[in-house]
């Protein structure tokens, strides 16, 4: 059976799909406004807090990469340390949270793809047009050799992030590249507001640990795998820190205002360049369509090792001839994406954005939590945990249970309160499908169990 291209991707292309995976653009773009309007003057202080949570979780999926290389990683790195039976369920969520999140941008890029075409005097398209444009294209540069896709992904990110830091330059400019006094004092600001904050500003990171999913396909994954994880919320708590502040300070300081914009980076250079608006526009598409490749490519790395031990069709774990990619599990995904945008294209882009994203966040909630327990538990079974391991793994998981308490308590509004218990319903579904391998095919988790005692994850000892 055709293998995965071991050995193909450097640290920059690894890195390359963990950032197109955060898309940093699209915070500047759409999300600073829910974070001010919740936080005010804070919002900078907000991401601070974020980046350093997310950190944290990414050194507890370092540790875990740097002693397991495999695809779909996350399934294998739960399964090593805490069980089959977790491994599976985690596999199981990450299926879900890389697929909304793909698309959720799926339809940002189809927001800011009409907004282009808009200025351009082009009438507005059926939504099914620009979602099998997307979808396409995103299957085109996906089924292709990974390294074209993740080179891709990196240049599209440094384009659309060099943009956003140039409008952030002229307008600091019109304030004379002077500090703000009311965000430096945190005027007006509360605690409530900061700690509701944070928990929607973790969304924005999501993603960040896909470089994770391609440990068969990097070079020295052990050493790569875990530098671009911890790496990836370092870039983009910093490019957040530095536009939240200076988007704040060009909206002067009201966050109500803020709050209530639809597109802050077209607010704050609104009437100075339509050109530069233009520009705006076309950052944000490619941005928003390079997180929705690297999301599918994600999805098809875990889809694929699940085939690939049987938990799911054999299909799904088969490998293109040529360009060494599981195209079957690709396919799958795009056409999944597809056709649920499609269906749902009724409502608003702002809209799609919001619930296919909230519900991406259930999973990758649930999966950081289980990798930061796994972490400890697996360096116990290695026998070198060390206090800093247990200390950092149970921040991580501490962590990421407020996160998923904050996300569900108080309870939102409609459509939003149903979507945790159709997360729980695909959660139990992905239940009940364990138990019945368990009991119809017991030698597929036994096979499992065998290869991870003797080390057929590529486990590192030392």
């Amino acid at each position: 059976m055709s293998e995965l291209r071991k050995d193909s991707l450097s640290f920059l292309e690894a890195l390359g799909q963990s950032v197109a995976n955060v898309s940093p653009t699209l915070t500047p773009a759409i999300a600073v406004a829910v974070v001010a309007g919740m936080a005010g003057t804070a919002s900078w202080l907000v991401y601070v807090i974020s980046t350093i949570a997310l950190v944290i979780i990414g050194v507890n999926i370092g540790k875990l990469a740097s002693k397991i290389s495999a695809a779909g990683s996350f399934f294998i790195y739960v399964s090593r340390g805490l069980g089959p039976s977790w491994g599976i369920l985690s596999g199981w969520a990450m299926l879900a949270a890389y697929l909304f999140t793909a698309m959720a941008l799926t339809a940002a890029t189809g927001l800011f793809l009409q907004d282009i075409l808009s200025a351009f005097g082009v009438p507005t398209l059926p939504r099914a047009v620009p979602f099998a444009v997307i979808s396409i294209a995103v299957w085109l540069l996906a089924v292709r050799d990974i390294r074209l896709s993740s080179r891709v992904g990196l240049t599209i990110e440094a384009v659309s992030m060099t943009i956003i830091l140039i409008v952030c330059v002229i307008s600091w400019q019109a304030h004379g590249f002077t500090l703000d006094v009311k965000q430096d004092t945190l005027a007006g600001a509360s605690f409530g507001s900061v700690a509701q904050a944070i928990v929607f500003a973790i969304f924005s990171y999501v993603g960040f640990e896909s470089s994770a999913t391609l440990g068969k396909e990097t070079r020295n994954p052990h050493r790569v795998i875990p530098r671009a994880v911890i790496l990836t919320p370092i870039i983009a708590g910093l490019f957040f820190i530095i536009t939240t502040y200076i988007i704040t300070q060009g909206f002067g300081d009201d966050a109500a205002k803020l709050g209530a914009s639809t597109g802050p980076m077209n607010d704050l250079v609104s009437g100075r360049s339509e050109i530069l608006t233009l520009v705006i526009y076309i950052g944000a598409t490619i941005s928003c369509f390079a997180c929705a490749l690297a999301s599918i490519n994600a999805f098809s790395r875990i889809l694929f090792s699940l085939g690939r031990y049987q938990l799911m069709h054999y299909s799904v774990g088969l490998v293109h001839n040529n360009h060494k990619t599981p195209h079957v599990a690709v396919t799958i995904g795009c056409v999944l994406n597809f056709i649920v945008c499609t269906a749902f294209s009724g409502h608003a882009y702002t809209d799609l954005l919001g619930y296919f994203g909230t519900i991406a966040s259930f999973g990758f909630i649930l999966v950081y939590m289980a990798c930061s327990v796994a972490a400890p538990a697996l360096l116990i079974k290695l026998g070198s945990a060390t206090a800093k391991d247990y200390i950092l793994g149970a921040l991580g998981t501490v962590l990421m249970c407020l996160s998923l308490v904050g996300s569900v308590y108080p309870v939102p509004a409609a459509p939003y309160n149903y979507f945790p218990y159709g997360f729980a319903i695909y959660m139990l579904i992905g239940l009940a499908w364990f138990i019945l391998l368990k009991y119809r095919m017991p030698q597929t988790l036994l096979g499992l169990e065998h290869d991870m005692e003797t080390g057929e994850f590529g486990l590192q000892k030392t």
